[in-house]
């Protein structure tokens, strides 16, 4: 790069540090509208859990734990079949400010509530829950750091930690068959300043015409769209834009989970079909 170069490259990220638009057709942080931010999952992040992941995408970071119990819910008992679950929270300082803990408080939040049955939701959609026994599988998505996307990132990781458990216990002769079907992924796509963009920063999420969470799976099919207009109504082609764009997202996400499973399944002899959409 020449001198003009580097000069016109260090101006352009003291504009974009003070908070001025870029003139490049790109964001903030550099990346183009139909590009989502770096992904990174940890498998084996906790010592304790079953099964673990700690999931980064860009700036958001969370730990996603699993824990087994020989027990389900009563509406469940005596039907040989099991259960997954999960439960989300945020560090108090995940955020730019401390936020108290709900324990504190003494209740969970309707959007802490609204998110852990999103991530149940779509775990389920993709298991298997007769294939081992009246055992609950419960996810716990903990938020360490925050900059958007956080419930997307929470169903992403939790799927491998989940894929990690069953791979852990495989050999404890309670599984049946190998629970879980396909993968399921989720990311977020928006209108922010009259643009179609993915995967949605703090900043560009909070200031958003339209915002929209799709949660898919590996075969092509939809578990969720949650989408909200936050000034005018969208268009049946903005949603159709917002389906085509969160599918490229979603695609990459998908490589990005099989990456972080493969070592966990190595030697369990799966064949293509016990494990086909993954």
């Amino acid at each position: 790069m020449t001198k003009t170069g580097r000069r016109e490259e260090r101006a352009a990220a003291d504009r974009r540090r003070n908070g001025e638009p870029r003139t490049d057709g790109r964001r903030g942080d550099g990346r183009l509208p139909d590009e989502i931010r770096p992904v990174a999952i940890e498998t084996g992040a906790s010592r304790w859990a079953e099964g673990s992941a700690l999931i980064t995408q860009g700036e958001t970071r969370v730990l996603c734990t699993v824990s087994i119990e020989d027990k389900v819910p009563p509406f469940l008992k005596g039907t040989g079949t099991g259960w997954v679950t999960a439960e989300y929270g945020m560090l108090p300082r995940a955020t730019h400010t401390r936020s108290a803990r709900e324990a504190a408080k003494g209740k969970q939040g309707g959007r802490t509530m609204e998110i852990q049955r999103l991530i149940g939701r779509a775990l389920r959609s993709v298991v298997d829950l007769t294939a081992f026994g009246e055992r609950t599988f419960t996810l716990d998505c903990d938020v360490l750091q925050a900059d958007g996307g956080t419930r997307c990132a929470s169903i992403t990781g939790a799927c491998v930690a989940l894929a990690c458990a069953f791979a852990r216990v495989a050999d404890q002769h309670f599984l049946r068959n190998w629970p879980m079907r396909e993968t399921v992924a989720a990311v977020s796509v928006g209108r922010h300043e009259g643009a179609t963009l993915l995967d949605l920063r703090y900043d560009e999420d909070s200031a958003a015409e339209v915002d929209c969470n799709l949660v898919g799976t590996k075969s092509g099919r939809f578990v969720e769209i949650q989408g909200t207009a936050e000034k005018e109504p969208f268009s049946k082609e903005h949603l159709d834009e917002f389906v085509r764009l969160g599918s490229v997202g979603l695609a990459l996400l998908f490589e990005i989970q099989r990456a972080a499973i493969d070592p966990a399944i190595a030697g369990l002899g799966l064949s293509e079909t016990a494990f086909r959409r993954t």
